[in-house]
């Protein structure tokens, strides 16, 4: 990889502290894509965190542990480690229930976050860091968030030793952000989760949150009035469907799309919580009689509280596995085909929770293009430390690498990504339809829905490519501002490069 190459020319022609930054940088790019989950308190974090490891283990209660970000990596041995603010660690084991341990038994104060590695094929292509809700818990727990994720403002500290071969802490906060956000909205929209999105900025190695690494889920669907949005039919999917595209046209172009989900279904059935045991209450709560479970569906106090053959206790059970909107989805999807065996019936509730296409976009706009998002996140923390350095020589010669660099031709990717982030920020202006098309190519993986055209033949989208690669250079070469030229020239060489690959196909 280019962006490697270069860290391992340069170590030796820089400063010990740079080289060090470098080292870390290299370390970065050989490792999974880093997915910082982030949201408001209570907006559902955990449970997808779980839904998406396909194992119950970060606390959903408010504890300690919700308190503190955690990372959730891959180990050849399933182990805790706290670490404290000054470098130490302490192991601690799950505890019972297969959970992080809701008290840790320190003083979190001292705490800079949790490492928890898991035998788990999931994260041995992405580690999934869960955060503190950036809305209304305590100043620590937020500025412990920004500070591992690299989000705060940190000013070189002068007095640092010249010639520690240590980062400070500038150097180590521009490599230790993550490359990529899932942000969790719920119904509400608010103002400030425009300003939560932009607290994440270093969660792209000091690049703004944008569709090239940033997508939104609205949890808890589930929740969702029909009758609130319009449109909706009276159906719930429907109307989380049509407010998470809404929701879509008030976070773009920080995100490249908003998804529903109801992450509590989508925990249950991924993570072994529901159980044949459940499957039998449900298939009892089907035999009643039609007019008696609509009215227990009415809400949770009825359906905890009606006299019927299924124990209290199970219903309760099933309630915080499932709510009100997965028992009766089960209890349809069982009438339907009375046969249906339980292996089967957690299937149809992982396709009710929406889970499945969060995975799919995860895909699309995260994993395919792993490399480049993290070529381009060690390609800004390069320029961070070089930034960061005292010697305006280093800072020149690192500066001079990067131009060259980003002048060969497979090095692409990263100035689509840097045209697209520039085009997103608004830091280079371009007319509303035009900026549309460059954050289409510039955040999807596959070339049709890149053209525009899902799934039209090869030969339509070879010509397209060509026809638009023709006119975004002529854009280029005339009425484009300098800054518009830039971007404009990164697109037609995008556009181009699809035509030769269609064709060649």
């Amino acid at each position: 990889m280019s962006v490697a190459n270069l860290c391992h020319r340069l170590q030796s022609q820089v400063s010990a502290r740079t080289a060090a930054g470098f080292a870390e940088v290299l370390r970065r790019l050989g490792a999974p894509l880093q997915v910082a989950v982030a949201g408001r308190i209570k907006s559902g974090k955990s449970t997808l965190v779980n839904a998406l490891i396909g194992r119950r283990v970060a606390p959903t209660d408010i504890g300690e542990c919700t308190r503190l970000v955690t990372r959730f990596q891959y180990g050849t041995v399933d182990r805790v480690e706290i670490v404290f603010t000054d470098g130490r660690k302490q192991v601690l084991p799950f505890a019972a229930d297969g959970m992080i341990p809701a008290e840790l038994g320190v003083d979190i104060d001292k705490v800079s976050h949790i490492e928890a590695y898991l035998t788990n094929a999931v994260l041995q292509g992405m580690t999934v860091i869960d955060t503190p809700g950036l809305g209304s818990l305590d100043a620590a727990s937020v500025s412990r968030t920004e500070q591992l994720l690299g989000a705060a403002k940190h000013r070189q500290d002068d007095g640092d030793e010249e010639g520690s071969d240590e980062l400070d802490d500038t150097s180590r906060n521009a490599v230790a952000g993550a490359e990529a956000v899932l942000y969790v909205v719920t119904q509400g929209v608010r103002a400030d989760d425009q300003q939560a999105l932009a607290a994440f900025t270093a969660a792209t190695a000091s690049r703004e949150a944008g569709p090239v690494n940033a997508i939104a889920v609205l949890n808890k669907a589930d929740t969702i009035t029909p009758e609130s949005v319009e449109g909706s039919g009276g159906d719930v999917w429907k109307a989380a469907t049509l407010l998470a595209e809404k929701q879509a046209s008030t976070l773009k172009p920080r995100v490249a799309d908003v998804l529903p989900v109801i992450g509590l279904i989508a925990e249950s059935a991924e993570s072994g919580g529901f159980t044949s045991a459940d499957a039998e209450a449900l298939r009892q709560l089907a035999e009643l009689d039609d007019d008696i479970l609509q009215t227990m569906l009415i809400s949770a106090d009825i359906f905890t509280s009606w006299d019927c053959d299924v124990p209290s206790g199970t219903r309760l059970r099933l309630l915080e596995k499932l709510d009100l909107f997965g028992v009766s989805h089960a209890v349809e999807a069982i009438r339907k085909e009375p046969e249906l065996t339980a292996g089967a019936l957690r299937r149809s509730l992982l396709d009710a929770s929406g889970l499945e296409a969060v995975r799919h976009r995860l895909s699309i706009v995260f994993a395919a293009r792993a490399d480049g998002i993290k070529a381009a996140a060690a390609l800004a923390s390069v320029t961070a430390l070089a930034h960061a350095s005292a010697d305006p020589a280093e800072r020149q010669r690192v500066h001079d690498a990067i131009e060259v660099l980003l002048a060969k031709p497979e090095a692409h990717q990263l100035r689509l990504l840097e045209a697209l982030t520039l085009v997103a920020s608004g830091a280079v202006d371009m007319p509303e339809d035009l900026s549309e098309e460059v954050l289409r190519v510039g955040s999807n993986a596959d070339i049709g829905a890149q053209l525009g055209k899902p799934g039209a033949p090869r030969p339509e989208l070879a010509a397209h490519a060509l026809e638009r690669a023709g006119w975004w250079r002529s854009f280029a070469s005339f009425g484009a501002t300098p800054a518009q030229s830039r971007v404009a020239h990164v697109v037609h060489r995008a556009y181009f490069l699809m035509w030769q690959q269609v064709r060649e196909a």
